[in-house]
């Protein structure tokens, strides 16, 4: 077994970016780290959307939500507003820390400039990397997430929940649009996002 000493940068990063999610004191019903089973999912997503892309991008995906943990929502005034300030923070932070961590585990300096920028999700559309995670994060939300959404917010109406997953399904590139529709979702959801996608493609 090779020291830490003699591990590839790559295998590095990835201990360190994991170190810091096992932080998160929320707990998946097994007794994971929240954000380090995120972190599994979104690569597991992004090495299926984007099969040749350059490795580091996995990487990326697992800062998806690199210490979310540290600034809670409600560290931000509540409303539209304040929710696109703490995601436009969130998104900062996390593609700083995110290059941090890779250049202190001896990743070149353009790789950890690719991952914060990716990270950052600047140039979605654009930008290849950024869309995967951003594909990603989508499908991650649809396959294990929204159930609980809908239960933290029952009092929405039909036609709020519609209106999320269409402004959803317009983040996704056409490829993620595909593997949405062949996810094996609740009928009820299911039926949600045929009415999202109906409406909104």
């Amino acid at each position: 077994m090779s020291s830490p000493q003699n591990i590839g940068p790559e295998l590095r990063a990835r201990e360190l970016i994991d170190t810091a999610h096992a932080g998160d004191p929320a707990q998946t019903d097994d007794g994971q780290p929240a954000e380090l089973v995120y972190a599994n999912r979104i690569e597991s997503w992004v090495a299926r959307l984007a099969p040749a892309a350059p490795r580091h991008l996995l990487l990326a995906a697992r800062c998806q939500h690199l210490e979310r943990f540290l600034t809670p929502r409600s560290t931000f005034p509540e409303g539209k507003a304040g929710y696109l300030q703490w995601r436009k923070s969130l998104y900062q932070k996390q593609a700083a820390r995110a290059r941090e961590l890779v250049l202190a585990a001896g990743l070149p300096e353009a790789q950890a400039d690719d991952i914060a920028r990716w990270v950052s999700k600047t140039d979605l559309k654009k930008d290849a990397g950024s869309q995967a995670l951003e594909d990603a994060a989508v499908l991650v939300f649809l396959e294990n997430e929204i159930g609980a959404f809908a239960a933290q917010h029952a009092d929405y109406p039909r036609e709020k929940f519609v209106d999320i997953l269409r402004k959803s399904w317009r983040k996704l590139s056409p490829a993620a649009q595909q593997h949405a529709l062949a996810l094996d979702l609740p009928p009820a959801v299911a039926a949600l996002v045929r009415e999202a996608v109906s409406g909104g493609a």
